[in-house]
């Protein structure tokens, strides 16, 4: 049974309010009263109250004076003044004081109840209504699950999700949570047999249905666009579409959402696969034999994606497009600094395409940090701490500054993670990748169903070293992990976010078409 509504009534003439007290008691809220300023803070400093309702012209202590020692004693609690006067001066201070409302007397029991409801039952009204308009939605989206046969059914099922988790966030409803959470498991699982079945047909020109992949990315959304001026592609990299529908709001007064081209990562969902493709225009095994000098093997130390603005030049070359170009990659804040500093220089170019590392670094820092993994703990968290860092970053001054110069935007990513929690036993070579999410090597074995297997790399156009080269991949939450040491392995990745594999978060990848307002 949940606890009753604690509310604090201050009004020197309390006595003739007793019928306003008796109706709100019938409702079932709890009610104090006290007749003046100092019985009041009393009361505050002894007793924990949900709302204050508190008189501005009481003999004594003021209202606005009982207002400012009560904000130091509890600042959370909101206080709703009450007045006969609506003298602008005394209204202004009452607000600078931070009330929560207020009420011009005579009041009536109807205007007392609406606004205990507004400032204290708003989230459990929304929770409730929340919870049961997903009741309702919970056997559509399983149907939804159940009979999707294209990748515009998952985007689909993908958003409604991702709407869901969100409106839920407020929730107090843990069970329902849970069932939001099994739901998500069962989309990621069919969505893995999904991709199964059809990811070879996309490579062999018989699926008709085959969607955006990411080397066709920067022809679809921004090489049309530079007809029309100037373009700024902000690719930010390990964004999931949720946080970016969280960006989305924050940046909705700068610019307006022309089109939402949902396209797929191609596999692997990794930098050095699914990125470079998108900037070459061309699949990775294209890219090895075609610009061999571009192409960095799996086993080879040095950073996986050098060649970025290389390979974005020689696609930009072979579809004949002369504009200017100007490519950089943004690691830390002093960067980004410097190019907000220098935006004068960027108007110089037709396209700037600048890479952000954050959120793959925050994905990255939270596997290895205990101070991460307590801030971004769960999905949740993790999409609250990316959104506390754009909002502090220097890439919202440099959006300002694009939207103020009638720069049109694209933004977009290579690639998103998900959440892993389940192990998949893999047995490997000495050379076997690292990533936990997908192997490349030889002689790969492993005891899960749900790992989709390719041994002919050449089907869906990924490198080989050798003629035995195979790729393997996770599905929905699983991740790989080898015999040796095989119970420490498990305990420290799980509940990391990870990208390489099969899922909804992974592939399901957002690129919005924006022009300043």
């Amino acid at each position: 049974m949940s606890k009753p509504i604690r509310i604090l009534w201050t009004d020197d003439e309390i006595d003739l309010l007793k019928p306003y007290i008796l109706f709100l008691e019938e409702k079932g809220y709890e009610v104090s009263t006290a007749s003046n300023g100092e019985e009041a803070l009393d009361l505050v400093a002894a007793e924990s109250y949900n709302l204050i309702f508190l008189d501005e012209n009481m003999p004594g202590l003021s209202g606005l004076e009982t207002l400012e020692r009560i904000k130091n004693i509890s600042p959370s609690v909101p206080v709703i003044m009450i007045t006969k006067s609506e003298e602008e001066d005394i209204m202004d201070e009452a607000i600078g004081s931070k009330i929560a409302d207020y009420l011009i007397k005579p009041v009536n029991p109807k205007q007392i109840l609406l606004t205990i409801k507004k400032h204290i039952d708003t989230r459990r009204l929304v929770t409730r209504k929340t919870t049961s308009a997903y009741q309702v939605q919970f056997s559509q989206i399983g149907s939804l699950i159940n009979t999707a046969n294209s990748f515009d059914d998952w985007v689909n099922i993908y958003k409604k999700l991702v709407f869901w988790e969100q409106e839920l966030e407020v929730s107090d409803e843990t069970g329902m949570n849970q069932v939001l959470s099994m739901q998500w498991s069962e989309a990621n699982s069919e969505f893995t047999r999904f991709i199964k079945k059809n990811y070879r047909n996309w490579f062999r020109g018989e699926d008709t249905d085959r969607p955006v992949l990411s080397p066709q990315v920067f022809a679809k959304a921004v090489f049309p666009l530079l007809e029309k001026g100037k373009v700024a592609v902000l690719v930010i990299d390990n964004l999931r579409y949720d946080q970016w529908k969280l960006i989305e709001q924050e940046i909705n007064d700068l610019f307006r959402v022309e089109e939402e081209i949902i396209f797929c990562s191609i596999l692997p969902t990794a930098t050095q696969y699914a990125r470079n493709a998108m900037f070459a225009g061309l699949m990775p095994a294209e890219i090895k034999k075609l610009m061999p000098e571009y192409w960095i093997e799996e086993e080879d130390e040095e950073s996986k994606n050098l060649f970025e603005s290389e390979l974005l030049r020689t696609q930009l070359q072979r579809k004949g497009i002369r504009n200017s170009m100007h490519y950089e990659k943004i690691n830390n804040q002093k960067q980004g600094k410097r190019i907000v500093d220098s935006f004068s220089d960027l108007l110089n170019y037709d396209l700037n395409v600048l890479v952000y590392n954050f959120v793959d670094m925050l994905s990255h820092a939270r596997t290895e940090m205990d101070v991460i993994k307590e801030l971004a703990y769960d999905d949740r968290t993790y999409r609250a701490l990316t959104l506390t860092w754009f909002n502090n970053s220097y890439l919202l001054d440099l959006i300002r500054l694009l939207s103020e110069n009638n720069v049109q935007l694209v933004l977009t990513t290579d690639h998103g993670a998900v959440r892993v929690q389940h192990p998949v036993k893999v047995v490997g070579d000495r050379k076997t990748s690292a990533n936990l999410r997908y192997k490349q090597g030889r002689n790969l074995s492993f005891q899960s169903k749900e790992v989709f297997e390719i041994s002919n790399p050449g089907d869906v156009h990924l490198p080989q070293t050798n003629v035995s080269t195979s790729y393997i991949f996770a599905g929905g939450n699983d991740y790989m992990v080898y015999p040796n040491n095989y119970n420490h392995f498990v305990n420290y990745y799980r509940n990391t976010f990870q990208h390489g594999g099969i899922s909804l978060e992974e592939m399901i990848i957002p690129c919005a078409v924006m022009s300043p307002r």
